[in-house]
């Protein structure tokens, strides 16, 4: 792989998912010199990404991150290969619909429990699990011990009533903002940073029902101007590198909305 600008040399980075905007970050993360370990429910997915990646300097681990002993498996398993954590990105999630997530006078209770547990109780069990690992590491060269990436989305503070009604998504989301927040303010003092990115839609294997409905891309189009469509998966993980960098060493607290416009859009479709 082409070489970066280096911003992660040296820096051990754990990201949860296998594919779209965890495999775009594992990229660009090795590219600027980072060792990378990603873990995912899929071992193949984990399995190719890693042999792409090239496995002098990635590992992974297929991992349920909703289990409780999961999480501390996959951390374990990180530090062993490369002797310490520098950033969390968590990534992995579902949409929910399959599930049962919609309008919340439809949404099922399992909809609601799955979409919460995937997207919001595994971001909770990683972060645990890795601050254990940081609270007790030394910092890295710009007296950081280490940072944490949260995937939030547009959603969480943009509604959309019409083709984007998922309130367990919403919610589950929302609450990974909170979360986020209140990290922030208790884990600076110990010099570690945590963030979250809030993008909207993104061209990745989740986004398979947008992708294919012709009146929602139609919608995107105008409510994404910046890009006319669906935003790609290399636009977050270039916002991801950077906030784990020490380009980044003053920010916690933060969500960044890379969302191509949305939340300043109306949705329309432009006129030609």
């Amino acid at each position: 792989m082409p070489e970066g600008s280096g911003r992660l040399a040296d820096r051990v980075v754990l990201i949860t998912g296998s594919t779209g905007i965890a495999a775009a970050t594992a990229e660009k993360a090795i590219e600027e010199g980072a060792r990378v370990f990603v873990c995912s429910r899929t071992e193949s997915h984990c399995a190719a990404l890693v042999e792409k990646l090239g496995s002098q300097r990635a590992g992974y681990r297929a991992a349920d991150l909703v289990q409780d002993e999961a999480a501390s498996a996959v951390v374990e398993d990180c530090r062993a290969r490369f002797g310490r954590i520098d950033a969390l990105f968590n990534v992995a999630g579902i949409s929910g619909r399959r599930f049962g997530d919609g309008p919340l006078h439809e949404c099922t209770p399992q909809g609601w429990d799955m979409t919460m547990d995937v997207n919001a109780r595994s971001q909770f069990l990683m972060c645990r699990a890795v601050l254990q690992v940081m609270l007790q590491q030394a910092p890295g060269s710009d007296g950081m011990r280490g940072s944490l990436l949260n995937i939030a989305s547009v959603l969480a503070f943009s509604p959309e009533r019409k083709h984007f009604a998922a309130h367990a998504y919403a919610a589950s989301k929302g609450a990974i903002l909170g979360m986020t927040k209140a990290m922030a303010a208790y884990y600076a003092p110990e010099k570690i940073r945590v963030n979250a990115i809030a993008p909207a839609l993104v061209r990745t294997p989740m986004s398979q029902r947008a992708q294919s409905n012709e009146e929602i891309m139609a919608y995107v189009k105008g409510k994404q101007p910046l890009v006319e469509g669906m935003q790609e998966a290399d636009e977050i993980a270039d916002a991801a590198v950077f906030l784990m960098s020490s380009g980044a060493r003053s920010i916690t607290g933060d969500v960044i909305t890379v969302d191509a416009g949305w939340c300043v859009s109306e949705g329309h479709t432009p006129k030609e």
